[in-house]
């Protein structure tokens, strides 16, 4: 018959009361309790676990082991049903080892440290005496771990002195080669100094005969000189008597001439006389008029019915698009969206953009004009791969810039006097653009012209 609860766990306390450590566990041994109580936490309820464990009980046996490690080690300790919970999940997992523990007999392959676990988690008789082995065994194992990774660790020391020792002496060598490379071209160095040296004193010397050269060429250049201003002065002096003999020619070629003069001037006297009269016995009119006068032109300031006809144009006649982009080197751009929702909103995008810049391509082929149509970057889901029909340049706005502000940074980019004809319904994008010196115009007149395409 099983005994009850209370019954085991006084029977528990007397048996700690009986055999208890007069140590701290060993912390190999301690690590594979803990262990052994994260595995086996997981298979109790939450009402079977102490009250300062059941925070942890959601938590992995790894995640248990490292945060609730002490607080699973002192509840294991002091709670004699919790062991008792405990041991029972270790003799489902590890029967063999349990039954051999209680039996007094330990299998010969275990290893001391599971065994000492074991023994602490479930106490048989002699558990103390059991668990004092196993920590000695697991110090003299780890004693015998450390002792061999200590020769591995002197062995790879010994190498590594061996190797540095062997560098040292290479490094050496190299450091003898190279300080007798260092020498030799000190001494070449030398050489090449001394050797400079003298073409410096040779170059000085050259200098000094040069400056007597140059102070014998100078002293015959400003001989040469003196000779050439008395020649100057000489030759200045014949000038000025060709001169006067020159003038002295023309006032005797102008005294013998006087008679033909006076001969050409009458004939000329007579002449007009003649042409006076000739006007007397025609009685020709004063004449106000000149040949330019009988063209057929617009003078400044007036009208003609063809611009009388252009000023009384509707802002929505396709005929003022025509003559706005008929002014030269005119530009005109477009607010792509702006326009394809106005006369085509229900189709998809890429179909109104396709429709857009085809009826545009046309319309710069007949007029010749820039065109830029813009379209707002913030509608694309994904990059575009469109290519631009001929004659319009095709622009997406950026990330963060609405298709309005590129259509404002167009106009103000353009020189000005320039005509810009922008092409939106957007109020603010019409006021924006007029201040820049562009023409506003509706969406509307823009459809209506590419209906005629």
């Amino acid at each position: 018959m099983e005994q009850p609860a209370g019954g085991a766990a006084s029977a528990d306390a007397a048996d700690d009361a009986v055999e208890a450590l007069d140590r701290p566990l060993p912390e190999g041994v301690r690590r594979r309790v803990v262990a052994l109580v994260s595995d086996a936490f997981g298979g109790l309820t939450v009402t079977e676990l102490p009250a300062q464990l059941r925070q942890y009980a959601r938590f992995t046996p790894t995640r248990r082991a490292k945060f609730a490690g002490n607080a699973m080690a002192a509840a294991l300790e002091g709670d004699a049903a919790f062991r008792r919970r405990i041991g029972e999940r270790l003799r489902e997992t590890q029967p063999e080892l349990s039954a051999a523990l209680e039996a007094g007999s330990l299998p010969a392959a275990a290893d001391p440290v599971d065994v000492a676990a074991a023994a602490y988690v479930l106490r048989p008789a002699g558990w103390v005496k059991l668990l004092a082995a196993a920590g000695e065994e697991a110090e003299r194992a780890d004693a015998e771990r450390a002792d061999d990774e200590s020769r591995r660790e002197l062995e790879r020391l010994r190498e590594e002195l061996a190797q540095a020792r062997a560098q040292t002496r290479s490094e050496t060598e190299r450091l003898r080669g190279d300080l007798d490379a260092s020498r030799k071209e000190a001494e070449s160095l030398q050489r090449k100094l001394r050797s400079a040296a003298n073409e410096v004193k040779r170059g000085e010397a050259a200098l000094r005969r040069g400056r007597a050269e140059s102070d014998t060429v100078r002293a015959e250049a400003a001989a040469q000189v003196s000779a050439a201003e008395s020649e100057t002065r000489r030759l200045r002096a014949r000038l000025s008597e060709a001169e006067a003999s020159v003038e002295a020619g023309r006032r005797a070629a102008r005294e013998g001439r006087s008679v033909e003069d006076m001969r050409v001037r009458l004939l000329l006297d007579t002449v007009l006389e003649a042409a006076g009269g000739l006007r007397r016995e025609l009685a020709l009119p004063p004449s106000s008029m000149r040949p330019a006068d009988t063209v057929d032109a617009v003078e400044p300031g007036r009208m003609s019915p063809k611009d009388v006809a252009a000023r009384a144009l509707s802002d929505t006649d396709p005929a003022l698009l025509d003559q706005l982009l008929a002014l030269p080197q005119a530009h005109l751009i477009v607010d792509g969206y702006n326009v394809t929702k106005t006369g085509y909103p229900q189709m998809p995008l890429e179909k109104q953009r396709l429709r857009l810049l085809g009826g545009l391509s046309v319309l710069a082929a007949q007029t010749g004009a820039e065109m830029t149509c813009v379209f707002d970057g913030a509608e694309l889901a994904a990059p575009v791969l469109l290519a631009p029909p001929r004659g319009v340049r095709v622009l997406f706005s950026r990330a963060g810039v609405t298709a309005d502000e590129l259509i404002r940074q167009l106009a103000r980019a353009e020189p000005s006097g320039r005509p810009v004809v922008v092409v939106s319904t957007d109020r603010e994008v019409a006021d924006g653009v007029a201040k820049a010196g562009a023409r506003p115009v509706a969406s509307v007149l823009l459809l209506k012209r590419l209906s005629r395409v």
